[in-house]
């Protein structure tokens, strides 16, 4: 049998010329900055003064990117230790949130209103606002100058943001699938993992997306306040090694940012792929 035509277009020539134009126009905002921070990792430092501006570099090299490593020694464990603390709040979130957004999303108990938006209060702080008492917590503890020192802040500041999250995405989950598992014996633990998760992974994904690149970007503050060991300091604070007393070496600056950055990209990347696959999995009927 002839398939039907489509009779109407969704959208006209202009409309389509619109959007695409709209869409080139905002990743041109969003990529600009990326450009000029690449092209200036591959200038000399003589250039970056120059008048008239040249936004394309004469005479470019890859050149920063091998100096870089002899301007700040150890910048490789810098990085390791961005990697190595995002990962652990990462999965320390995950482990606590999990149950959580389950249970605020299938259970009613007093006090949950209350609680979520206490959640949402303490995202309106600012981690600086309360440097002084976490510092004071920690110093208490013993566990300045260590990893620990920097997870923990981590950890409590992102749970709230990942709690809503995932919750969020819980509450689309049908409840007939925790009722059928009850009624063949399955406790809600057992719902949880066998059930629940296997379902909801896109959205633990996306929260662990979202939980890593937020740990990444907030090590700065915390790694000058509870450490001051090299050993143990994170990327921002080997970047920040590149400002000299006298000069910025703008050149280096950049190009050690975009080493740094590059192993997060990998992995969100890749987690991204997941997350897709996640998503249109049962989008087309068999």
């Amino acid at each position: 049998m002839k398939e039907p035509s489509i009779l109407i277009n969704r959208y006209t020539w202009y409309e389509i010329v619109g959007i695409y134009a709209g869409i080139l126009v905002f990743l041109t905002f969003l990529l600009a900055p990326f450009v000029e921070g690449f092209l200036v990792s591959l200038k000399p430092l003589s250039q970056l003064f120059s008048s008239p501006y040249r936004f394309i570099p004469e005479n470019g090299s890859f050149e920063a990117y091998r100096t870089m490593w002899v301007s700040v020694p150890g910048f490789a464990r810098y990085i390791f230790n961005s990697l190595f603390i995002s990962s652990v709040v990462t999965i320390v979130v995950l482990i606590l949130v999990v149950p959580a957004a389950y249970a605020f999303a299938r259970f009613e108990f007093k006090g949950s209103g209350q609680l979520l938006g206490a959640f949402l209060a303490v995202n309106m702080f600012s981690g600086a606002v309360l440097l002084i008492p976490l510092f004071r917590l920690m110093r208490s503890l013993g566990v300045l100058n260590t990893y620990f020192a920097m997870i923990v802040p981590g950890v409590a500041f992102l749970i709230p943001t990942a709690i809503w999250l995932l919750r969020t995405y819980m509450m689309r989950i049908p409840k007939e699938l925790d009722e059928a598992a009850f009624v063949d014996g399955a406790s809600h633990f057992y719902t949880l993992r066998r059930v629940i998760l296997p379902i909801a992974m896109p959205g633990i994904v996306v929260v662990a997306i979202t939980t890593f690149i937020g740990s990444y970007a907030q090590q700065f503050i915390y790694a000058l306040t509870f450490n001051s060991k090299s050993e143990y300091a994170p990327l921002p604070v080997g970047l920040f090694a590149y400002f000299g007393r006298q000069e910025v070496v703008w050149n280096e600056l950049m190009a050690a940012s975009f080493v740094g950055i590059a192993p997060a990209m990998i992995i969100i990347f890749f987690l991204q792929r997941y997350l897709v696959s996640g998503l249109t999995a049962g989008a087309v009927k068999q």
